[in-house]
């Protein structure tokens, strides 16, 4: 008997266990997504994957280095008489050397690549910021998703509770024939209709979960005792400061304008293609196995200069392409900053009318249960009808419903204008 006990008290810890919810805070879903989420690593190996584009152009500064190893073998007098212009000759050898090659000046080609390569880079660090913040703005838009969806489901319970209340109370009037059966026809009416709000917000409890996990990038769904985040008034009254602050902080802004300033060094950097290009050369090495002519050591150094002459107009065409490029780069910049400007105030005006809906829905919610308390007395002293009780019931909950729906849509509507303002990252 002792031991049948204790399985079952160890089998009812254990369901005690699975079904205790995970706390969790904004901030903690925040750094969830931050640290495992499939888009922040993808943006983070991008900017990394530009990055080496500036070692791969900066590494023209460096000599280049290379190793041969060279052996021949043809009859004598052999001679390579068409094909190529340099000395026909062949002698049998087999020689190994070392050749390198650095160049000395390009006149500014190679130092306008390497700073087009850096702000582009830098554009592509911009741009992991702005993908970590769009993260967590989805992120904070799915946790008071859940929020709210978890409160309309609380409201939903209670409605439900307090409607079979009263059609307990009325079922029992109308047997006792104080109430008609009208009163509770209408009472199971009601009911029924808490019930299917109920099931309706227990559909949208585990949809605002499933897209609060997607948003945080785990594989599962999962659901989780949700903290409740203070309530913050506006951050700011002038809309035209709060412009100023996203042109300044936002990573999207920042980034178009790297890339547009790229865009304008490459400019630079395909007009230096008309400029001549100077490399010094130097080769060394020895031929252990050779004909007699050859010396058994061989060195040489010089330098080479290439003038570009003619190729067809192609360096033009690439120079006005790069001018044309970097117009439109100009242009989406200043494009980005007008939609920036819009954004930012449709987002601080919603804040505003958002903090204000809190306030009167407060208001409303008072109200509303202060007139189900007067229509509750004066249906039990027998001075109003069923309708009136049932519509002062609806009041209620309608008024519940867009309380919590008020403060969890401003809540999200403030994480948008920090997110418009660049402060979100």
């Amino acid at each position: 008997m002792n031991a049948c006990v204790l399985f079952v008290v160890a089998i009812l810890a254990a369901a005690s266990t699975a079904n205790a919810q995970t706390r969790l805070t904004l901030k903690d879903a925040e750094e969830r997504a931050l640290a495992g989420h499939p888009g922040v690593l993808a943006a983070q190996a991008a900017a990394q994957a530009v990055q080496q584009t500036v070692g791969e152009v900066k590494s023209a500064y460096w000599p280049t280095i290379f190793g041969s190893v060279t052996g021949a073998a043809a009859p004598d007098n052999t001679r390579i008489t068409a094909g190529a212009l340099n000395n026909p000759s062949i002698f049998d050898r087999f020689a190994l050397g070392v050749t390198a090659a650095q160049l000395v000046t390009d006149f500014g080609r190679t130092s306008d690549l390497v700073q087009t390569q850096k702000l582009r880079a830098g554009a592509q660090a911009q741009d992991l910021t702005a993908t970590r913040a769009n993260i967590l703005l989805g992120v904070d838009r799915a946790y008071f998703d859940a929020q709210r969806a978890q409160a309309v489901l609380r409201v939903a319970q209670q409605t439900v509770d307090t409607r079979q209340v009263v059609v307990d109370q009325v079922s029992a009037l109308a047997q006792s024939g104080l109430r008609s059966g009208l009163d509770l026809s209408f009472a199971r009416v009601n009911l029924s209709q808490a019930q299917l709000l109920r099931v309706q917000a227990e559909g949208d409890v585990q949809g605002a979960f499933a897209a609060l996990n997607t948003a945080m990038g785990a594989p599962q769904t999962s659901t989780y005792l949700l903290v409740e985040e203070p309530l913050a008034p506006p951050t700011s009254d002038d809309a035209s400061a709060v412009i100023v602050q996203a042109l300044r902080d936002r990573p999207d802004v920042a980034a178009e304008r790297l890339a547009a300033q790229a865009a304008s060094k490459f400019v630079l950097a395909e007009r230096a293609l008309s400029f001549p290009t100077i490399a010094a050369v130097g080769t060394a090495g020895v031929t252990p196995y050779r004909d007699p002519v050859l010396n058994e050591h061989y060195s040489a150094a010089g330098f080479n200069v290439t003038v570009p002459v003619f190729n067809g107009g192609l360096y033009s065409a690439r120079r006005g392409e790069a001018m044309y490029r970097a117009q439109i780069a100009d242009e989406a910049r200043q494009d980005l900053e007008n939609r920036v400007a819009r954004d930012v105030t449709m987002a601080w005006v919603q804040v505003k009318t958002g903090y204000q809906r809190v306030d009167l829905t407060n208001q409303l919610l008072m109200q509303a249960r202060d007139a189900l308390d007067l229509a509750q007395q004066r249906y039990n002293m027998g001075l109003s009808s069923i309708v009136e009780l049932t519509q002062a019931q609806l009041n209620a909950t309608e008024a519940e419903i867009a309380q919590a729906t008020a403060r969890y849509d401003y809540q999200a509507k403030l994480s948008a204008l920090r997110f418009q303002t660049g402060q979100l990252r």
